[in-house]
């Protein structure tokens, strides 16, 4: 009886209510497979130079179908270089074929790279299986502007010295001096001396009481150069000179005993426009 249920009880679970097959995993579409393939071969694609050309057909063999032209349509002569190759999406065919898009930045500009690409389900291997095609990449969305909200002016003037004072602990990390702004039970790790304070640039509290607060902050942070002192008033590398970096942050700080003290630091939601 056992013996005759089990195959009755497979064969009903594989079927939908409309009776179509269910698919099993072994007949899918390993997308996230065929999207690191595609993404390797990308990155070799989007990338050449003529006196480098024999390197990049013998970096693109591993990718390409038996007979295909080692160049895979570039005709030798020109050069571009592309990198930050990411994915985009992928549009599934069937089974056996999907399209993989990827996201890439060539110069300044942010472009599309779609790859055709064949999944053989007997040997479980890849390959491109057809031409890529370049796509621009879509414009930034637009930005609506930010609802207008009221701030607290008297809290932002109170938490502005503590929070600053805050921001200068967390540049050095060091242990004692950042925990004295941490809320009781929190611990705090800050950057170990990687930048610089410089400034608390901004202070935002929406106008809503109470002990817990959620404040945004715009933090203006010192970029060491890593370069060796120089003699001269100035360097001759830009690269080599101290820079600034503005960073927004949003805290929740609570108040303890008459004090603000820092309970929780994460990046900021919108702070633009």
């Amino acid at each position: 009886m056992n013996g005759v249920r089990a195959p009755f009880e497979r064969f009903t679970r594989q079927n939908t209510a409309g009776g179509t097959p269910a698919v099993s995993s072994d007949t899918e579409f390993p997308v996230s497979r065929a999207t690191s393939f595609a993404s390797q071969f990308a990155a070799v694609y989007l990338n050449f130079e003529s006196i480098r050309s024999q390197e990049r057909a013998a970096r693109l063999a591993p990718y390409l179908p038996e007979g295909a032209e080692p160049q895979f349509g570039w005709d030798g002569l020109g050069r571009m270089a592309a990198g930050a190759v990411q994915p985009y999406g992928t549009e599934i065919i069937d089974r056996d074929n999907a399209v993989v898009t990827l996201a890439f930045q060539s110069g300044d500009r942010r472009q599309l790279l779609s790859v055709p690409v064949f999944h053989d389900g007997q040997t479980d291997r890849f390959v491109v299986s057809g031409r890529p095609g370049i796509l621009p990449a879509p414009t930034p969305a637009n930005l609506p502007p930010a609802p207008a909200g009221e701030s607290d002016e008297a809290a932002e003037a109170e938490l502005r010295t503590p929070l600053a004072n805050f921001f200068k602990a967390y540049a050095l990390s060091d242990t004692a001096s950042l925990q004295q702004y941490a809320a009781a039970g929190v611990t705090l790790e800050g950057f170990g001396g990687a930048f610089t304070f410089i400034q608390l640039k901004s202070l935002s509290v929406p106008l809503v009481g109470g002990a817990t607060r959620e404040v945004t902050a715009t933090v203006v942070w010192g970029v060491p150069s890593g370069a060796t002192p120089s003699a001269g008033p100035t360097p001759a590398d830009p690269g080599d000179a101290s820079g600034k970096l503005e960073q927004a942050y949003l805290l929740t700080v609570v108040e303890q005993g008459g004090k603000w003290f820092v309970k929780n630091i994460r990046g900021a939601q919108r702070s633009v426009g």
